[in-house]
């Protein structure tokens, strides 16, 4: 017997009581108690007893069969509680009573996929569709199993041959509309909800699925201040409004205005940018920067940014990885800075995120030569609270030699160490506020001290 009462345990409990009851009384010593049970109790007193061992055999048919219809309810209670070991012992208690059944191995794909076990769930889902081709929920599976993979073209291609073999299941036509729409398809999103609901017309996810394309927000405006505090000299000041624009799934822009006031002096900088992304190779970023500069911030900017991101499904303490390279050209009325960032950033289990930043600067002066210097920035973000649609998360950070270059006074021949954190608020799905504050102690006895905020929505 396995560990779990499940049907082939059942079973054998039942096939249990049956020889035990054959074992005491025999057909014909069982006629003869009968006999002489009615000698002393009557008539009234056999059709109590045939009334009592009616109930009791009734009540053993129906215990098995409540047996047998359950393991199924069993194997997703275990699942919504994230017992998977529980799960699949349910799971291969039902393989081993049952090994062709390809419904309870059906059952066992969808715990692996569940449990994040992808790799073993499709050599599962494989073996099904070699067994069972025209089986339109084997196709679904493994359509679900490639979208959360991110192999979305293969995903949909599942789903073209589910919907071949039961157009009429509306399920299947939600899941090839959501992995329509993650292609950037937004027509045949459209047309495969409207297909759902002719044929469902109470189907909550295609009226949902059609709400988000209409109301998808393809632009964020984004507000914010920041204020710079120094223990030997005044501080400074500067604000910004930035509008992010996403035009196509392919096509996206940003347009930045930032004003700064350091030390009793005005500055003004106007910032563009434009981004490609490509299928399966990343994402380009180029830019430029112009100023009204006053001698306080770069003259002109220019820049490129490639990120490049990978999905990891073999391991369970990381679930991706980010890699980000750019150059950054600062024009400066007396000197120029050319900056190489490196960005690695970690997804970790739980939202939580790692990331680790190298910039080699090199300065050049006119007064002087040249020279290379190297700093660096290592931050983990983490969730903190969900409260319905608001979500706070939160970020420590902690950076060395660390120069940004926005302003003059953060170039030059120092060294420091800074100390910071912060914290986002998600109001709503389209509106959220964003506030950080970060201590950095340089030689010379200088310190700074800064704090800001920035509030971004989307429509």
């Amino acid at each position: 017997m396995c560990g779990y009462e499940c049907n082939c345990c059942s079973a054998q409990n039942s096939a249990s009581v049956q020889y035990w009851v054959h074992t005491i009384y025999s057909d014909s010593e069982l006629s003869m108690s009968v006999t002489d049970v009615s000698k002393y109790l009557g008539a009234d007193g056999l059709m109590i007893g045939r009334v009592v061992a009616g109930v009791y055999l009734l009540c053993i048919s129906m215990c098995g069969q409540q047996l047998a219809s359950t393991w199924q309810e069993d194997v997703r209670r275990y699942a919504e509680a994230k017992d998977w070991s529980a799960a699949m012992a349910i799971v291969d208690c039902e393989i081993n009573r049952a090994p062709r059944d390809m419904d309870v191995r059906a059952w066992r794909a969808r715990v692996l996929m569940w449990s994040g076990k992808l790799a073993e769930a499709e050599l599962e889902y494989h073996v099904l569709i070699t067994a069972a081709p025209n089986d339109p929920d084997n196709w679904l599976g493994l359509a679900t199993l490639y979208s959360r993979e991110g192999r979305t073209t293969e995903a949909l291609q599942a789903l073209d041959r589910a919907v071949d073999l039961d157009p009429k299941r509306s399920d299947i036509h939600v899941a090839r509309a959501r992995t329509l729409r993650a292609l950037g398809s937004q027509d045949g999103a459209r047309l495969e909800f409207n297909r759902t609901l002719d044929l469902d017309p109470t189907n909550a996810e295609g009226r949902a699925g059609l709400g988000s394309l209409r109301g998808e927000p393809r632009h964020e405006v984004r507000v914010g201040v920041n204020t710079d505090l120094f223990n030997f000299t005044d501080a400074n000041q500067d604000e910004g409004l930035t509008l992010i624009s996403r035009w196509t799934p392919e096509w996206g822009t940003l347009v930045a205005f930032d004003g700064y006031h350091w030390g009793g002096t005005e500055a003004e900088k106007f910032v563009g940018s434009l981004t490609r992304k490509f299928p399966r190779v990343g994402a380009l970023t180029v830019g430029g920067a112009a100023a009204h500069d006053n001698g306080v911030i770069p003259k002109d900017e220019w820049f490129f940014d490639y990120d490049q991101g990978f999905r990891l499904h073999r391991t369970r303490f990381l679930h991706g990885l980010e890699i980000v390279y750019g150059q950054h050209w600062y024009w400066y009325t007396t000197a120029r800075i050319l900056t190489i960032n490196e960005t690695m950033l970690f997804y970790l289990p739980r939202d939580w995120t790692w990331s680790l930043g190298l910039i080699e600067a090199r300065s050049h002066f006119l007064a002087a030569g040249a020279e290379w210097r190297p700093s660096g920035i290592t931050r983990l973000g983490f969730p903190i609270a969900n409260w319905e649609q608001r979500r706070l998360g939160g970020n420590v950070f902690f950076a060395v030699g660390t120069e940004n270059f926005a302003q003059v006074n953060q170039i030059g021949e120092f060294s420091s160490q800074t100390f910071g954190g912060g914290l986002r608020l998600q109001l709503t799905a389209r509106q959220d506020v964003t506030g950080f504050a970060d201590y950095q102690k340089r030689t010379q006895d200088r310190t700074e001290s800064s704090f800001g905020f920035t509030y971004g929505i989307r429509f």
